[in-house]
């Protein structure tokens, strides 16, 4: 699902274009065959690629945190191609990180900007590849590298994929609208191994744990009709994975929806917009923003019914240095009948203030 702070920094600083400037960027359409690794890499002729790893880990003290790192690479509308200087920005890249530590009772993060080139900061093609200074996301056959140096915390992790590339939507053709257009190429890696290192508070201590892989890119904004949306991306306990999510209306209702169900052997569903639906249980009242987020919600994809439940209330974060937004986003317990059956993130946007193109 597209990530709301690169959906804030991809408007920042792209004005609205013309369709001469719209022609530029290459189409989302439904029929690509998705190809890996070559599809883990960056995608240049789109307007943007973004990469979002989220996860839990457990120290050997059984202390469970929840993790995100993002990276994504844009396009601005307004590049000379002709331009031979290496200082032209033919790309942006940004990056951002947390860390949800419920002993804390509140979301630690960071966040960095830079202009793509002189190797200090790079969205590689061919395979997943992307960097800002010290900050990077590197792959080598099925695992992938993170180290991270933030002010309040540093991770050093290891991701190991246990199970092929998950394509969301038809064959990785992901719908967010009844128009055709608002939409982008999605593949998810759920149940990845996480191993590694934490350093926070001073000490460095080792973990390990489970972690979901998003990569996803498109040229296209998302329906301007939609106020904001709900997502989700759960790693099930027996090996199955739940992504699913709602665009929503100013009114609350749902604009469309839409999900992918894949279960421990393999076997895909794919969920469209009669399938999926996210009902609150509990709100959360932000004393920051007053904005009132429904941080527990049962989940109903297809015959599914799921409760998730947040890590801890406090999850929202402020993305105000890059992006002027604010918006709840953090880990969850999935549940069934109030039993534990897996783990994953819980997305809420437009909740604070709708979503303006």
């Amino acid at each position: 699902m597209l990530k709301f702070l690169a959906l804030l920094i991809f408007l920042s600083i792209c004005a609205i274009s013309s369709a001469e400037e719209k022609s530029r960027f290459a189409d989302v359409t439904p029929g690509l065959k998705l190809e890996f690794p070559r599809d883990e890499g960056s995608h240049p002729a789109f307007r943007t690629d973004w990469w979002y790893v989220t996860g839990w880990i457990t120290d050997t003290d059984k202390h469970e945190r929840g993790f995100q790192i993002t990276f994504f690479r844009v396009r601005p509308d307004h590049v000379d191609a002709n331009n031979p200087s290496r200082f032209s920005p033919q790309h942006i890249l940004f990056a951002h990180v947390a860390l949800s530590d419920a002993k804390k009772g509140k979301l630690l993060h960071a966040q960095r900007t830079a202009r793509a080139g002189l190797e200090l900061a790079e969205a590689k093609t061919g395979s997943t590849q992307v960097w800002i200074h010290d900050w990077s996301l590197r792959q080598n056959g099925n695992r992938y590298v993170a180290n991270i140096v933030a002010p309040q915390f540093a991770f050093e992790f290891q991701f190991t994929a246990l199970q092929p590339p998950m394509l969301n939507g038809i064959n990785g053709y992901s719908q967010k609208s009844s128009n055709p257009l608002a939409a982008s190429y999605y593949y998810s890696i759920p149940q990845l191994t996480v191993n590694g290192a934490l350093t926070h508070s001073g000490k460095t201590i080792a973990v390990n744990g489970t972690a979901w892989l998003d990569h996803e890119w498109s040229s296209e904004y998302i329906d301007p009709r939609s106020a904001g949306w709900d997502w989700t991306g759960i790693n099930f306990d027996d090996g199955g994975a739940l992504m699913a999510f709602r665009m929503r209306e100013p009114s609350g209702n749902t604009l469309w929806a839409g999900g992918t169900y894949r279960d421990k052997d393999g076997a895909m569903e794919v969920l469209g917009p009669a399938d999926i639906a996210f009902k609150p249980i509990k709100q959360w009242r932000s004393t920051k923003s007053a904005a009132s987020y429904p941080i527990r919600c049962t989940v109903h994809a297809g015959n599914r019914e799921i409760e998730l439940a947040p890590l801890l209330d406090d999850q929202e974060l402020d993305a105000g240095d890059v992006a002027r937004a604010v918006y709840w986003e953090g880990a969850v317990r999935a549940l069934q009948n109030g039993k534990q059956i897996g783990r994953g993130y819980l997305e809420l946007t437009g909740y604070a203030k709708p979503i303006k193109f």
